[in-house]
């Protein structure tokens, strides 16, 4: 039951602090539209899509008249391509994500993601291809997200997969140099990637998933950062009670939308994802989070702790608050759609080597991260290895979205745009790692995977 304090506490939250739903994603299974026709698999997707996410938007938009509350993005994600178009060339590939953008754009969604392959153990000849096909079908879609997931804890590296996707990433990067290589930020390489994620670009509708679903995907990192700052120079058992009160608050919104939207949509309801997702607006950090912990600034000597307490106390306090948690679920560190982060990036505060170390504390891993655009694929490819191994011995979802910003380097920024922000371009090792990645194979899974 709410009382008149929590609900102008809530109004306060969505007017002074950046209080928003991130996303509202509907899940839609595309398993039904398999067919050894090309021009029928696409009539079959483009009809499955629009037909049922058809009031995807309306009902969103209702639900943002009827709380007050703001849906930033409206999203769908799909099967993993590779599997609903098993027999195609990579061209045939293309072609799907037109289809697939083309439905976006008749819904007026914001991204549609899926157009994915798992390859953690080894590629069937539809991974394969749609893996070719990314480059030049990011660079002619708008609205297609894609991931590629190298490695499980259970299954270890597919190192032949980390050193292909420094290729693909290379390759997307220069098809999309006009746009500053925008085409990588739609571009995501996972270990343990989940399978109802609502956040783009590494949303998927998993392969156990109900025929469509609702997963919502909450922010707030304004809320959190107002409530640290309020609490003042509490000690650390104090200060995480104060970020698992407000979790729950934040994720208590979640939920409320979620369970609506699917209610109206006819729609099961999936997850609440818990991620603290940032936006470049004012006010609207996961860095100012830190510092208002005490940081001077983020990156400094303390950050990766500061950061571990945080993911720790959102999770706490959002579990409390919802029926059914899931998707990444904790803080996200994408360094162009954080004030804060690129602010500590411009004077080199944060690092690639420090942002690194704080994502095996967080949500996900190096995201939205420009790097000179002559960056070899082989050292892209070994920063992956390095980030994806965070993953898989610790037994979490970890992940790489890097953008090698062709013409440009250190000193200079990318702009993307919108919620995706702007980014100064890091540094990275100017040491070769070519030989590492060009031994190929599989690195084992670690002994502690082996539990059944």
């Amino acid at each position: 039951m709410l009382n008149t304090r929590d609900i102008l506490e809530t109004i306060r939250m969505i007017r002074d602090e950046n209080l928003d739903i991130r996303t509202v994603t509907m899940g839609i299974s595309l398993f039904d539209c398999i067919s050894d026709d090309q021009t029928r698999l696409e009539e079959k997707i483009y009809e499955k899509i629009t037909r049922s996410a058809k009031n995807l938007v309306g009902v969103c938009c209702e639900l943002e008249r009827t709380y007050g509350i703001p849906i930033v993005n409206k999203r769908i994600s799909v099967t993993p391509i590779s599997y609903i178009g098993a027999g195609l060339s990579p061209e045939g590939f293309v072609r799907l994500a037109r289809t697939l953008d083309t439905a976006a754009k008749e819904l007026g969604v914001n991204f549609i993601g899926g157009y994915s392959a798992h390859v953690q153990k080894g590629e069937i000849l539809g991974a394969v291809n749609l893996i070719d096909s990314i480059p030049e079908a990011l660079s002619v879609t708008e609205r297609v997200c894609s991931s590629v997931n190298v490695a499980t804890t259970k299954a270890g590296i597919n190192m032949n997969a980390v050193g292909k996707m420094g290729e693909i990433i290379k390759k997307t990067a220069h098809l999309t140099a006009d746009r500053d290589s925008i085409g990588c930020a739609k571009l995501v390489v996972f270990s343990n990637i989940p399978e109802d994620n609502p956040f783009m670009a590494g949303a998927v509708h998993g392969i156990g998933e109900p025929d469509t679903v609702i997963n919502v995907g909450v922010s707030g990192p304004g809320v959190v950062a107002a409530a640290i700052k309020e609490a003042g120079d509490c000690d650390f058992s104090a200060l995480a009670e104060t970020v698992k009160r407000i979790a729950f608050k934040i994720t208590r919104v979640g939920q409320l939308i979620a369970s609506e939207a699917a209610k109206r949509l006819g729609t099961p309801y999936g997850i609440v994802d818990l991620s603290l997702a940032p936006t470049p607006a004012a006010g609207d950090s996961v860095a100012e989070i830190l510092e208002n912990m005490g940081l001077e600034r983020c990156g400094t000597h303390g950050t990766t702790a500061a950061l571990a307490l945080l993911n720790d106390a959102v999770k706490k306090g959002g579990v409390m608050a919802s029926n059914h948690v899931g998707g990444l679920s904790g803080a996200f560190i994408p360094v162009s759609e954080d004030r804060g982060m690129i602010e500590a990036a411009e004077l080199g505060t944060l690092t690639l080597d420090k942002l690194e170390a704080m994502t095996a504390v967080c949500s996900v891993g190096l995201d939205m991260i420009a790097i000179p655009g002559d960056t070899p694929a082989s050292t892209i490819s070994g920063i992956i290895a390095d980030e994806i191994s965070i993953g898989v011995v610790n037994n979490k979802t970890t992940a790489v979205r890097i953008i090698p910003v062709v013409g440009k380097t250190v000193g200079e920024s990318a702009e993307f745009g919108g919620l995706l922000g702007y980014a100064p371009i890091m540094p990275v090792k100017s040491e070769s790692c070519e030989r590492f990645i060009g031994r190929g194979g599989r690195i084992p899974a670690p002994i502690h995977s082996l539990k059944n």
